[in-house]
């Protein structure tokens, strides 16, 4: 079966859509990171904050686009999704924003401030044993049965066309603000999961920065895009581990994987005690709380992961905060 893959025009159709309802995410100058990686004066770095978003994390941009584009098949019915949290609640705000029902299946163990917020949008969770899943497949299964048994539609969190160029606005956004400014961006770091994220951002960085070095951070648990990326083919991680949550899927997905096997030049690993220091200097240095998932890619860079040699700017994506206060006190102590 032949899928469609996104293109740089379609990110471009989704940014009017996304204007309606969501400003773009602050680019903020991290003068000290540039003075800790001993940067030439004429040189930036660039956290890109979508913890800043009325969800806490970028999914809200490729929810919006989906639900946007897919109304008259939706109609009067529910959507379905399945989530670890974070496109739960993007999907309940698209949901509420276009008066639609959303049910999401989520694990048992989610973070508070993720099922808080999903529920505040009105959407109905149902969860699953998260750590059983590898052997039920009861994400999968359950998200399935709702969209057959009670005639929902379903929506993928990253596998899928409208998610991706949706979430690409974002890297529309950083292009079109740098390069106002004159700037050059030779380095973009960006988390991979199940690569809609990426997949989305690296459409529009290497349109408009075509000479960037485009870089996909992983834990070390669940590196299956690295081994992807090493093999030339989808990898599936049967039971990937770490303390990043909404970087746990098994594998990347169908429509994502043509762009970042086209894009992506380098993908690396960080450990869970690297992200952790991590989400502490973020913290003490900006005042921003990150989620562990939000903090890799400013880890590969402290980790010195990332060669920064180059001339040019480098960008980073932070693509979440919500993270319950203790467990966020507990990881950075």
């Amino acid at each position: 079966m032949t899928i469609f893959i996104p293109t740089i025009e379609d990110v471009r159709k989704a940014e009017p859509v996304i204007r309606q309802y969501l400003s773009p995410a602050p680019l903020i100058r991290s003068w000290p990171l540039e003075q800790l990686l001993g940067l030439k004066n004429d040189r930036r770095v660039w956290l890109k904050d979508y913890g800043w978003t009325p969800v806490g994390s970028f999914k809200l941009m490729g929810a919006l686009n989906w639900v946007a584009n897919n109304l008259q098949t939706i109609g009067d019915q529910r959507i379905a999704a399945h989530s670890s949290g974070n496109f739960a609640s993007g999907i309940a705000f698209a949901g509420h924003t276009f008066d639609k029902s959303v049910v999401v299946v989520m694990p048992d163990n989610a973070p508070k401030v993720k099922i808080e917020r999903t529920r505040s949008f009105g959407a109905e969770i149902r969860t699953f044993e998260h750590a059983q899943d590898h052997i039920t497949g009861d994400r999968i299964r359950m998200a399935r049965e709702i969209s057959e048994n009670e005639g929902a539609i379903a929506a993928s969190p990253y596998d899928d066309p409208y998610v991706i160029a949706g979430s690409g606005v974002g890297g529309l956004e950083i292009v079109e603000e740098l390069r106002a400014q004159g700037r050059n961006v030779t380095r973009f770091v960006c988390a991979v999961s199940g690569g809609g994220l990426m997949a989305g951002h690296a459409l529009a960085i290497a349109d408009g920065f075509p000479n960037a070095r485009i870089i996909g951070v992983e834990p070390a648990g669940a590196a299956d895009f690295q081994q992807s990326l090493e093999q030339g083919r989808r990898v599936r991680i049967d039971q990937p581990s770490s303390i990043c949550d909404g970087l746990l899927s098994y594998d990347v997905g169908e429509h994502n994987w043509p762009i970042l096997q086209k894009h992506v030049s380098d993908a690396m690993t960080v450990t869970d005690s690297q992200i952790c220091q991590a989400m502490k200097w973020l913290y003490d240095n900006h005042g921003l709380r990150a989620e562990p998932s939000g903090a890799t890619t400013l880890t590969a860079l402290l980790e010195g992961k990332v060669d920064v040699a180059a001339e040019g700017d480098i960008v980073l994506v932070i693509s979440g905060r919500n993270v319950d206060d203790d467990g966020f006190r507990e990881w950075i102590a």
